[in-house]
């Protein structure tokens, strides 16, 4: 009892450390240029095709049913407010986190745990280099700005398929969806949705990290740190958005009509 006890402290709390390690690292060590452009580079070929094809059905998905409640509402004006500020909220970062988590994740991951079986990573501590500051810390910066990147291309897509569904498929007025941008959404939902995508960066890329540092059992075992990664990423994510999502409508007053 007592080892399956420790044995389930013992990965968060070495998450919870190596969080604290990078977050360090990030301010203390110098700043690896290269690797971060060629690691934001192959990120960014990784989760630019996925943000694409997800971020059009959400906002086809959002808007269609956003128009139909609105309609039955009888507010058919604030359709428009109503979709860019379910997009803005919750559906961009949401997006953000499962394409940084199920891709970008995966592939730090599969890259760590492959370093790892070669023992390129114990190599590295022989000749006095730290890892963390050289691996990891580049990954997680291009990781958190893809991710903000990410943000934006969903927000954009969300925004840009709500006009077309609500205006052109639902014969919507195009004004009224325009001048209701800012009846029920305002700068502070952009910036805690951005937020909310700088903190699933930073949180998928460490994750997967750790699962790939700490991979053994050679091909299989990077296998299975991949899958864990994921899923331990998807947990964190959904825990943060929610936490997030709580204290900013606290701290934050909402705009009424």
């Amino acid at each position: 009892m007592a080892l399956s006890v420790a044995s389930i402290v013992r990965g968060p709390g070495e998450i919870a450390a190596m969080v604290v390690d990078v977050t360090k690292a990030v301010f203390t060590s110098k700043f690896q240029l290269r690797e971060f452009i060629e690691q934001a580079w192959f990120i960014t070929s990784v989760t630019l095709m996925p943000t694409i094809l997800i971020s059009i059905p959400f906002g086809a998905v959002i808007s269609l049913q956003v128009g139909n409640l609105t309609g039955q509402l009888g507010a058919q004006s604030f359709a428009g407010a109503s979709a860019v500020l379910a997009v803005v909220r919750e559906a961009a970062p949401i997006a953000a986190a499962l394409i940084i988590a199920g891709a970008a994740g995966s592939a730090i991951c599969s890259d760590m745990g492959a370093r790892k079986i070669r023992e390129e990573i114990d190599a590295m501590e022989v000749l006095g280099v730290d890892p963390i500051e050289r691996l990891v810390v580049p990954r997680v910066l291009a990781t958190v700005f893809v991710a903000l990147m990410i943000n934006g291309i969903v927000i954009a897509a969300g925004i840009g398929g709500g006009y077309f569904f609500t205006v052109i498929v639902q014969g919507g007025s195009a004004g009224a969806f325009l001048s209701s941008f800012t009846a029920l959404a305002s700068l502070s939902d952009l910036w805690i949705a951005m937020i909310k995508a700088l903190l699933f960066g930073y949180m998928a890329a460490i994750v997967g990290a750790y699962k790939g540092l700490n991979a053994g059992g050679g091909p299989s075992g990077v296998g299975r740190a991949v899958n864990e990664s994921v899923i331990i990423a998807f947990m964190i994510l959904f825990s943060l958005n929610s936490i997030v999502t709580a204290i900013s409508f606290q701290l934050i007053p909402q705009n009424g009509v």
